[in-house]
């Protein structure tokens, strides 16, 4: 029996794929393997979605499964068929709690500041001028309450939203749909991913959109540059931690600064996130030690 499964998809099983974003994946992958393997862990790239067996492992650890939303009801039939057949890291109940942003509401209302949000659930008939007029916004952003990576994310400027309803009451025929506040600041000083492990701080990356977008991930054709964070943001990455159910094994905390000019939790990620082990190559290191002690 192998010890963890390193999760991914199947699309991310390519080696040989000739395209950066793959790359990347697998050097993040094969960083976090090397450091488990000198730890004589043994692990093994698996996809979620292709021939998993759980019970050929004792542990799986979540790392690329990035189109969970795409097939959310295939990974809740994944997550169930693990159930008591392997162990998951994360543990399988955080990662339930941080399925649906909604979790935000939770960390709001345990002291954590976050953007001014609504949820419209699906298929209910409300629009989003009716929103935008009942919390006296102007800009505002949609998105589904399940979802990754910017799908189905769009920023809708005040002038244009009668424009968007035939967009929005589609995407709520079957999504639970959160508009929020658009936050300005998201343009010009982009957002700030705190990496956690073993729920202490091991460093950051500062995100920022190009020219004439709002989206920071690099996949939009955002930039990621390390960044060194002032000691009240790391303060504050590590309170909304301590407000979670359970203790996560690591985490990621993406942080901006709202329209009020206040430090704001823009995203938890709990289940997959992408953690630029290769901009500080000794962290893969301590998510291993880390495991190591975790899985004994």
């Amino acid at each position: 029996m192998i010890d963890i499964a390193l999760l991914t998809e199947k699309r991310y099983l390519i080696t040989s794929a000739n395209d950066w974003y793959i790359q990347n994946i697998i050097k993040e992958d094969s960083l976090v393997q090397d450091e488990l393997e000198k730890l004589n862990i043994s692990c093994k790239r698996v996809a979620w979605d292709g021939q998993f067996i759980p019970s050929d492992f004792k542990f799986a650890l979540f790392r690329t499964t990035w189109n969970y939303f795409d097939e959310i009801n295939n990974f809740m039939i994944f997550l169930n068929s693990c159930k008591n057949s392997i162990s998951l890291i994360n543990s399988r109940d955080l990662i339930l709690w941080n399925l649906d942003k909604r979790y935000l509401f939770s960390l709001r209302d345990r002291g954590v500041n976050i953007p001014e949000t609504h949820v419209v659930n699906k298929k209910t008939k409300v629009s989003l001028q009716e929103v935008v007029d009942q919390y006296g916004w102007r800009d505002i952003v949609i998105k589904p309450c399940v979802s990754a990576a910017a799908w189905n994310t769009h920023y809708i400027k005040y002038n244009n939203i009668k424009n968007v309803e035939a967009l929005f009451s589609d995407l709520t025929k079957s999504n639970d749909m959160m508009v929020q506040s658009f936050q300005k600041n998201i343009t010009s000083r982009g957002e700030v991913s705190f990496m956690i492990i073993g729920g202490s701080f091991s460093h950051a990356v500062l995100k920022m959109a190009k020219k004439g977008d709002f989206r920071v991930q690099d996949d939009f054709g955002g930039t990621v540059s390390v960044y060194v964070p002032e000691k009240r943001e790391i303060d504050f990455a590590l309170y909304a931690i301590s407000k979670l159910p359970s203790k996560p094994a690591y985490a990621r905390v993406d942080v901006i600064v709202d329209n009020t000019g206040n430090l704001a939790l823009s995203e938890l990620e709990l289940i997959e996130p992408e953690m630029w082990f290769r901009l500080k190559p000794d962290s893969a290191r301590c998510l291993a030690k880390y495991i190591r002690n975790y899985i004994v």
